[in-house]
């Protein structure tokens, strides 16, 4: 069965969810249901920054039982709220992709929208952010990873940044026809994962 590496932050760890309600784990789920089963490995971190996870890839894919046949990087929501410089996230992510792509997997890349009390200007330079690396590196880009969740209360825990449940089922309902793509790409490309 082919392993799906699922690198983010909070909102691939699950947090403040139960482990099977976390976005791996109904992802997971998602793919037994619609005939296309794999392994989904919770490889996210609450707080983590896209400098956060560069530095821990080495190490998470020197824990996984086999090479990810697909890759899901959803990073750099951290890196927004907290207003750092976007260039620096797009080298971290670059090179994010550049060392999974060189092992094998097909990436997929999850990307996000910047606050509106961040400016016009940074929302403009962070947003481009993800199309650009997805143009870059030939991937399947899900262009944000909160679609259809953001600004929802209903879909949200209590501090109305964090999916819920619900939420996360929303977000993996959106990102599976990629994940699909990629698993069947995957199989092509790498028929011994599969």
């Amino acid at each position: 069965m082919p392993l799906v590496l699922a690198l983010g932050d909070s909102l691939t760890a699950g947090y403040q969810l139960r482990p099977a309600e976390s976005f791996p784990a109904q992802l997971e789920a998602a793919l037994a249901r619609a005939g296309t089963p794999a392994r989904v490995h919770n490889a996210g971190v609450s707080g983590d920054t896209s400098a956060a996870g560069r530095a821990r890839l080495g190490w998470v894919l020197k824990g996984l039982p086999a090479p990810p046949a697909v890759s899901i990087v959803a990073l750099g929501a951290n890196d927004m709220l907290r207003g750092q410089p976007v260039a620096p996230m797009r080298d971290n992510l670059d090179a994010i992709i550049t060392t999974l792509k060189a092992g094998g997997s097909v990436v997929v890349l999850a990307g996000m929208r910047a606050a509106p009390n961040l400016g016009q200007a940074y929302a403009r330079e962070y947003e481009a952010v993800f199309p650009a690396l997805a143009k870059q590196h030939g991937l399947r880009l899900y262009p944000f990873f909160l679609e259809g969740v953001a600004a929802n209360p209903r879909l949200l825990l209590a501090d109305g940044m964090h999916p819920n449940a619900a939420g996360v089922a929303v977000m993996v309902r959106g990102i599976l026809p990629l994940v699909q793509a990629a698993l069947a790409e995957a199989a092509r490309t790498r028929p011994r994962a599969a």
